[in-house]
């Protein structure tokens, strides 16, 4: 059952997907850059590889296949396998950090800096994502997202869903570990998060992956608050 959130203090928020759309994005950015440098290709295909190798690259890092490594990093080399893959022309040093940059530039779903500046009346409000410290900070003030501090995998060393990545929040902050709650539209995030002790809410966003998406259709767990927008959840907490 659901805990009592009375003692909630914390309310920390995965971004890729829960708060912004990543994927309407790039898919809106890239074709303008990509004819800037002379680069053709299908952008809405490349935007989903991209996000492909998210995962696979953090398992490289986890098995010590490579030092700890910034997202922004990985995204990069991520880019350029991608390049080599589709035999595309570089853009060169320069060129590849613009593209790589656009991480920073990830709009907001439309409820998402309404519902976190509702919770932010009454609670902490700050990230956990596995996006360096700089992309979190510049998506904010890019997209006036309300954060009161950004926490990163970044700042603990452990991408997400290692336990030191949630708990690091727990320590930082003096809490116990029910006093702070992952805000994220995907399962498997909360379910790391909850079987740390943490308190859960779940944001649905059935489009994160475009159309044909199969996974994260609808909560699958024992979450202490579940919703259609972060507006929801917010209510649903007492904001």
């Amino acid at each position: 059952m659901p805990k009592d959130l009375a003692n909630l203090k914390v309310c920390i928020f995965d971004v890729f997907g829960t708060v912004v759309d990543w994927r309407g994005s790039l898919i809106e950015d890239l074709p303008a850059l990509g004819r800037k440098y002379g680069i053709e290709t299908d952008w809405t295909s490349f935007a989903d590889d991209w996000r492909g190798l998210y995962q696979p690259q953090m398992a490289r890092v986890r098995k010590k296949e490579l030092p700890w490594t910034r997202i922004d990093d990985l995204h990069k080399e991520a880019f350029e396998m991608l390049l080599k893959k589709r035999s595309l022309k570089h853009p060169g040093e320069e060129g590849s950090w613009e593209f790589t940059h656009l991480w920073h530039k990830l709009r907001p779903w439309p409820d998402s800096v309404e519902g976190i500046g509702m919770m932010k009346k009454k609670y902490v409000v700050s990230t956990l994502s596995n996006g360096n410290v700089a992309l979190l900070i510049n998506m904010a003030k890019n997209s006036g997202i309300p954060w009161d501090h950004c926490f990163s995998g970044e700042t603990f060393h452990h991408y997400k869903p290692d336990p030191e990545a949630y708990l690091g929040v727990v320590d930082s902050m003096y809490l116990q570990p029910e006093q702070v709650m992952l805000v994220a539209a995907h399962n498997g995030d909360l379910a790391a998060a909850q079987k740390c002790g943490l308190s859960t809410g779940f944001v649905h966003r059935p489009t994160e992956h475009g159309p044909g998406q199969k996974r994260d259709l609808k909560a699958e767990g024992d979450w202490d608050a579940v919703g259609g927008s972060i507006i929801e959840v917010a209510r649903k907490i007492g904001c």
